[in-house]
Parts: C-alpha cells; structure tokens; sequence
C-alpha cells in the first residue's frame, strides 16, 4: 500500500514538457488581428508602423510554416463589426474617436464588415487554418467560439502571436491563463502600433504572471510541443 509520502513523491516528478506547466502539451497558435486592418498601409484604420508590420509578417510567417510542418493549427482571430454602434457600446473607445491625437482615434471605423481591413494578412493565411472572425474585444474568447475551437480539438498550449500586446494580446492572455490553458507569447511575432515602451510593458505583465514569452527559435526547440518533428528552419 502506498503511503502518503510515497504518492507525493510520485506526483511531484511527474514529468512536464520543459517546464511550460503541462504533462502532454497540445498546442494551437492563437494569432490575433493579423488583418491589413493594422498592418497594411494602404487600407489599416488603426496602423502600426510600417517596419513593425513588416517585422510582425515576416516573423508570424516563419513560425506558421513551421507550425504547419509540424501538425500545429493555427486559428486566426479576427477583428469584425457590423457598425459603429458595436465599437461605441464601449465608453473607452468613445473616448478614444474624441481624442485627436490617440493612436485609436479611428476606432469607429476600425474593421466594419465589408471593409478591406476585415482580411487575414494574404501570407500568413494558409487554406488549412481556423479562421474565428466574431472578435468584438480585446479578449478573444469574449463573444466568440474560440473555447470550443480549442477544446473541441484537445488543445491545452497556446503559442499567442499578433497586434497589439497591450491590449489584445494581454487581455486574451489573461483570459486563457485564468481558464487554465498553458500560455506562450512568441516575443519577436507580437508588437504594438502603441510604441516600444508599451509593448514592452505588455511583456512584463505577461511574463510575471500569466504566461511564458519566448521567441520563435525557443518554441521551436521545446520538448514534446510538436505532433510531427522537423528540422527548425
């Protein structure tokens, strides 16, 4: 019979997947707002910088054609409204369209449905990805089917990517770690059209916790994450 000791002593090295918290990591990247909405200069209502919208493509790009290779869906989250009405429901937002010089001065007409903005950046989006586009917040799971995507496909690790990691990025972090999904922010695939010191920020919070941040080349390397390995590129 086993005693109390010797159970714990079993449960406490139970192994886990290099340290991100789970025994059999699942994972889906969660891409968020990766639409020309923000990141192609010709349309976006709500812009990063243009070098950050070529660095946040190309380096989303690298990790989903490695995702892809390796059997790790990506579910892109996508910003849409029917009207303006759906944006000034939020007092905050309200107060951002009044402000001239707010970086979401535009926010009543970020994304309305039937604009050019409410596309997946064209090269990040493969046939084969998840698309959830009913994003209202900055939570993704808030109003939207992403829970049931995740868990109807057996997913507890997300790899969370996209704009902007102090508003969308942190919030939907939040909500994942407090439904208790394993949570990785891939560093050099997030940014913000809010500036450095804010992403950076982000990151802090993140980090301190509610969730790992590593850059691509680590999530790559991490034990047992892949369903199929390959070679990083």
């Amino acid at each position: 019979m086993a005693t109390a000791s010797s159970s714990f002593s079993k449960t406490a090295i139970r192994p886990i997947s290099r340290g991100i918290g789970v025994d059999h990591p699942k994972a889906a990247v969660v891409a968020i707002d990766l639409h020309r909405g923000h990141l192609d200069m010709a349309v976006a209502t709500m812009p990063t910088s243009p070098e950050v919208a070529a660095r946040v493509v190309a380096a989303n790009k690298r990790l989903f054609d490695w995702c892809r290779s390796v059997g790790i869906p990506v579910i892109h989250q996508l910003t849409s409204y029917r009207d303006a009405e759906e944006i000034r429901a939020n007092p905050f937002w309200r107060t951002r369209a009044e402000d001239p010089a707010a970086t979401r001065k535009n926010v009543l007409r970020h994304n309305i449905i039937g604009g050019p903005g409410c596309t997946v950046m064209p090269q990040l989006l493969d046939p084969g990805d998840f698309v959830v586009d009913t994003k209202k917040r900055y939570d993704c799971f808030l109003g939207t089917d992403l829970d049931f995507v995740l868990r109807s496909h057996g997913i507890n690790t997300l790899l969370i990517t996209g704009v902007n990691t102090n508003s969308c990025v942190l919030a939907t972090t939040t909500a994942a770690n407090v439904r208790d999904y394993a949570v990785i922010v891939v560093e050099d695939c997030v940014d913000s059209m809010d500036g450095p010191e804010l992403h950076a920020a982000g990151l802090a919070c993140i980090r301190t916790a509610l969730g790992l941040v590593m850059d691509t080349d680590a999530v790559m390397a991490l034990d047992g994450l892949a369903s199929r390995r390959t070679s990083p590129e």
